[in-house]
């Protein structure tokens, strides 16, 4: 089964804190999102694996934009 964290707000991608194949817990941080001067954590609600990263660091984003997958159990 796969999971999509998407963006819960615009701003720019400030920074992708995990990589391909990295096991994730639910709750962990995965990206952070650059919002008016703001950094906004982007964290997971469920735990699995990255199965691939959609973003790079200063894509813009919008809500609901389509983040990181992971393959979760």
């Amino acid at each position: 089964m796969e999971y999509t964290l998407k963006a819960h707000m615009p701003g720019l991608v400030a920074r992708v804190v995990v990589e391909i194949g990295e096991k994730v817990e639910e709750g962990q941080e995965l990206a952070v999102i650059n919002c008016m001067k703001t950094e906004m954590s982007c964290k997971t609600d469920k735990a699995g694996v990255v199965k691939e990263i959609l973003v790079a660091e200063w894509d813009e984003m919008d809500v609901g934009t389509p983040m990181i997958v992971l393959e979760t159990a």
